[in-house]
Formats: C-alpha cells, structure tokens, sequence
C-alpha cells in the first residue's frame, strides 16, 4: 500500500493562513491527504475573523489550535507550503517547498479575510492535483 502523501501548512502565528489552508486540504481531500499545520511563534488562538469566514463555507476550524511546527512534523511531512513565515520557515533537504504570498488577514476586516479564504482554496485545489496521481 502506498503511503499517503502529507502536507504542513505553515505561517507565523498559525491562527489564520495556516489554519485556513488546513481545513480548506482537510475539507476538499478528506483522509487522502495527512494534513499538519503550525507556525513559528503561534498564537494563543485561531484568528476569529479567519473561523468565521470559513464558517460561512461549512467549515468549522475553532476546535483547532495554534501550534509550533516541530523538528518530528518537518521530517515526516512530504511538502511544506509556507505562508509569509520568511526565514523563521524551516528548511530540511529533500522536501518540497512552496511559498505562497498571500497577505496575512490578522486584524483584518471580515471581506478582506474572505479574500484570503477564497485564493487559499484556489491554491489548495491545486496542490492536491499535484499531491494525488488520478486514479486510472
């Protein structure tokens, strides 16, 4: 059986970008992808503005919470999509990295984040073609 492929989610706080692109992998690929998100310097809880722009979608992402990427999820995880963590990302041989420049909704409006919400799914819908091979 083949493994299946796994991804971290990564920005600064883990309370927005991160947490979105998380539900958004874990919503559209359901078990098929092993889905981590984290960041350098976590908050103490998800973005409010970021939990209710992805309720409005059907997807509830408050039972999450920020946390710091460790040393064990890096090594484990197939790809790392980094959202505005810069140098505090880190950076292992081997891995795939993609950064995606999407601008941090922190204390933002609720259109705005809305705005984060829907390029994140954009972005997400793409990495799992890449992630699954079709299944012939």
């Amino acid at each position: 059986m083949t493994k299946k492929p796994s991804v971290l989610f990564l920005c600064v706080h883990n309370a927005g970008r991160s947490q979105i692109a998380a539900g958004w992998m874990r919503h559209l690929a359901g078990e098929a992808i092993q889905v981590y998100s984290a960041g350098s310097s976590p908050a103490k809880q998800i973005n409010p503005a970021a939990a209710e722009a992805m309720s409005e979608v059907g997807i509830d992402i408050t039972t999450q919470q920020p946390e710091k990427w460790t040393d064990e999820i890096v090594r484990e995880v197939d790809a790392i999509i980094s959202m505005g963590c810069g140098d505090t990302c880190p950076v292992y041989p081997g891995k795939q990295y993609i950064d995606w420049e999407i601008q941090d909704p922190a204390g933002q409006g609720i259109e705005m984040v809305r705005t984060v919400r829907d390029q994140i799914k954009q972005h997400v819908q793409e990495l799992i073609v890449e992630l699954l091979p079709k299944k012939i």
